[in-house]
């Protein structure tokens, strides 16, 4: 029974903007109809919204676009609040008088934020449902801007700085999870990860100008993210407010005919998939921050940029990534996820090697944003991998470990690259990066193997 549930799971993801009920005939010839976001939409229960059939569907088709919008407006916010520590650091320094070595703590919290989500993510959606994490992720992004705003000491900021990751890795996973049951998932992930790139490339040009021009000290910044946290807040809080957990577990439970086989969080861990994914995103999620950490470094070092142009390459990459995001996940659905994120690293090598070879700081800047650009659906499509092979119930407990240990790829290859250019020099910066990727490449390219893996762990299960 898993496996047959399994091998129906494509027929049954979630439509988002396309169809809002479709029928599907099952294995005995007779018809069922199945929901594209949860049982409040299957017209065969009472919990229809509206009773008129047309103005269900109607209103069904606008709640999930709100719902999706909500969602992509709470990874701007995530991508502003990453993207703030760069722009924080020196000016933390000054204030607190603090050491390279002392501030650089803050690149550790992340790791214990996402890794506390990661342990909780699924236990909040079988408790509270959608609705619990709409209300507790954004809180902590209030909570965290609140205190970092009031200029706490050090400490405190730090914890203010964990708090926040916590509210993060929850939203991460459970947006991520979510879109990637959808109809059309490469699409869709792309634009909600294009929402992270877009408020990623917007923080540090917006706390930049804050800071050079409008004279704002370093925690003014935080009141901009406090406007932004509460806007986060009210706007999931009311498009999820019905995604209760009751809608959640039945949901999550529709398509997998055996429950508890794989109803406990532990069963994650089983699959080869979750390991191969988990090991690809601490490899791509650790070359993506080691560009955007050292390429103003390498650039006006080596390449002898402008300050200016070396800063226009980082904000190029970010900008770049997000255009990659929106514009190939409609290829990338059609071309099917495995074939297309191949090829797209495949590019994003060449570019590497160009920009390696070629000393000049303009190519080096557009080699940079094209390298960005093909890097776009690089994370998107592993989570469309990770929830089109394991079971729907499985969906958020997967994504966030994939997740925290993509946040562990994100803090330790940075370091690592930091470590090697203080005894070779920053120039090691390009055959670093060329390995990364390389890296990257063959652990994708082991994922065709991983679905034949992935259901023999079903059938042991089965039998």
């Amino acid at each position: 029974m898993v496996r047959q549930g399994s091998r129906q799971r494509h027929h049954e993801q979630e439509p988002l903007l396309d169809s809002v009920v479709t029928s599907q005939s099952n294995s005995n010839g007779s018809s069922r109809i199945t929901s594209p976001i949860g049982p409040e939409h299957n017209p065969l229960t009472n919990r229809s919204p509206t009773p008129n059939g047309a103005s269900a569907a109607s209103s069904q088709r606008i709640d999930v676009r709100l719902r999706f919008a909500a969602a992509v407006f709470s990874f701007a916010v995530l991508g502003l609040f990453v993207s703030t520590t760069g722009v924080i650091i020196p000016r933390l320094e000054s204030y607190y008088h603090l050491s390279d070595l002392h501030v650089s703590v803050i690149f550790l919290v992340p790791l214990l934020g996402y890794v506390w989500a990661a342990q909780l993510n699924s236990r909040i959606h079988r408790e509270l449902g959608q609705r619990g994490i709409a209300v507790i992720g954004p809180l902590c992004h209030v909570v965290s801007a609140a205190v970092a705003a009031l200029h706490p000491p050090f400490p405190v900021y730090i914890l203010s700085v964990a708090l926040n990751v916590f509210g993060s890795g929850l939203l991460d996973g459970s947006w991520c999870a979510w879109a990637g049951a959808m109809e059309k998932a490469s699409t869709m992930q792309g634009f909600l990860h294009g929402g992270f790139s877009i408020g990623a490339t917007a923080g540090p040009a917006l706390a930049g100008a804050m800071f050079d021009y409008g004279g704002a000290r370093w925690f003014e910044w935080y009141y901009v993210l406090l406007a932004a946290s509460v806007l986060e807040m009210l706007s999931l809080f009311l498009t999820f407010r019905a995604e209760d957990a009751e809608r959640y577990r039945e949901d999550g439970l529709q398509d997998t005919p055996a429950p508890e086989v794989t109803a406990s969080t532990k069963a994650v861990y089983r699959h080869k998939v979750t390991w191969i994914c988990a090991a690809y995103c601490l490899a791509y999620v650790g070359t993506e921050y080691s560009i955007s950490g050292w390429i103003v470094v390498f650039m006006t070092r080596v390449r002898r940029a402008s300050p200016y142009l070396a800063s226009v390459s980082s904000s190029g990459f970010w900008i770049a990534q997000a255009a990659g995001r929106l514009t190939l996940g409609a290829l990338t659905d059609r071309i099917g996820v495995r074939t297309a994120n191949a090829v797209y690293l495949a590019f994003s090598i060449a570019f590497g090697v160009l920009f390696a070879v070629v000393d000049a700081p303009v190519v080096s800047m557009l080699m940079i944003m094209l390298q960005g650009y093909s890097l776009g659906p690089a994370f998107p499509s592993c989570i469309v991998m990770v929830t089109g092979l394991l079971p729907r119930d499985l969906h958020v407990a997967a994504v966030s470990f994939v997740a925290s240990v993509g946040q562990v790829g994100g803090a330790l290859l940075p370091f690592g690259l930091g470590a090697a250019a203080e005894g070779l020099g920053i120039q090691v910066f390009q055959a670093v990066i060329l390995g990364q990727l390389t890296l990257t490449l063959l652990i994708w390219l082991m994922f065709p193997r991983l679905r034949s893996a992935s259901l023999q762990v079903e059938n042991e299960h089965e039998d």
